[in-house]
């Protein structure tokens, strides 16, 4: 999987940034660093007036590679590559696989940049960059990292395919919490753009990433199907659930049913209601059916206790 990503997530997934988009960037950094350098340089000058002049010489060192070196580094570490100037112009610095930097990769940019940027104005920065494939300057060279466009323009994003509907609900009972995030981002990314691949390269990557699929959730690619349906049917099986955990479908828990109405004790009598305020004056009287009477006279049925002159209707009327 490392080799997949090293090699073809990259250049599928993850555009390299301009030079000009770069350069605005750093201006934005630097002013910011400028002006927060100022800012503590004014304090501590107001501070340290008491102290000698090698004393506030050394106060001055400190505060430049603090704010303007080490300021760099702690904000590219913390916000893993998104400083100010480059989530303006929507840029981010990545290793060369796509993860996230760490402290060790912004220290080597940020010491190297004190060179290329500060000592040099940017020269040695930008002739590093012009020479470079993907516009990479020696702090990316060394530190193995690369500064990418996280801004897509609308209408070239990536579509995933649909699975067939022959698999579609095919891997519901399917375990896939042990397929790590990585191979999940490789899968999107191929499926996004196996149209645009050499077929047997397409082909290829398609029967690597099914069988890293299938070692991890222990299910086999079906018989008959293609490697790249499969990866697109269990993709789905797993935005449909994530959708359902977020938007609370199908998994959302169940109302408990309400509890059942406990039965009236035996020779308990049976609730009487009153007539309703409206009743009318006059009730004209049910006669009995044939079949009705015949049962009364002969003692059976549910109603054989029942009078000849009340109707056989299981209800008790009102007193």
């Amino acid at each position: 999987m490392s080799e997949l990503v090293t090699g073809e997530a990259v250049a599928l997934e993850l555009r390299p940034a301009k030079l000009p988009s770069r350069g605005l960037a750093v201006l934005l950094d630097l002013a910011a660093a400028v002006t927060v350098y100022v800012v503590v340089t004014l304090g501590l000058v107001a501070a340290t007036a008491s102290l000698d002049e090698a004393a506030r010489t050394a106060v001055s060192i400190a505060t430049f590679v603090l704010v303007l070196v080490g300021g760099p580094i702690l904000v590219e570490t913390l916000t893993h590559g998104r400083s100010l100037g480059k989530l303006a112009c929507g840029l981010r610095v990545v290793r060369d696989d796509g993860g996230p930097i760490r402290f060790r990769h912004a220290l080597v940019r940020g010491l190297l940049g004190v060179i290329e940027i500060l000592m040099t104005f940017g020269v040695v920065a930008c002739v590093a960059s012009l020479v470079s494939a993907r516009g990479r300057r020696l702090g990316d060279v060394f530190a193995g990292t690369l500064v990418v466009r996280e801004r897509v323009p609308a209408g070239q994003g990536g579509f995933v395919p649909p699975p067939p509907p022959w698999l579609m609900g095919r891997f519901a009972g399917l375990d896939l919490s042990a397929v790590p995030d990585g191979l999940w981002l490789a899968v999107r990314q191929y499926l996004t753009r196996m149209r645009q691949l050499d077929p047997r390269v397409g082909s290829s990557m398609a029967e690597r990433l099914a069988a890293d699929v299938a070692g991890c959730t222990g299910a086999p690619v079906p018989p008959g199907a293609p490697p790249a349906m499969f990866l697109a049917a269990v993709l789905h099986e797993r935005q449909t659930r994530e959708a359902q955990r977020t938007f609370g479908g199908a998994g959302a828990p169940a109302a408990p049913a309400a509890p059942p109405t406990p039965a009236a004790p035996a020779g308990a009598g049976v609730p009487v209601l009153p007539p309703p305020a409206h009743a009318p004056a006059t009730v004209s009287p049910v006669v009995p059916s044939a079949g009705a009477g015949a049962e009364a006279a002969g003692g059976s049925g549910p109603n054989s206790g029942a009078s000849a002159g009340r109707p056989a209707t299981g209800f008790v009327p009102p007193a």
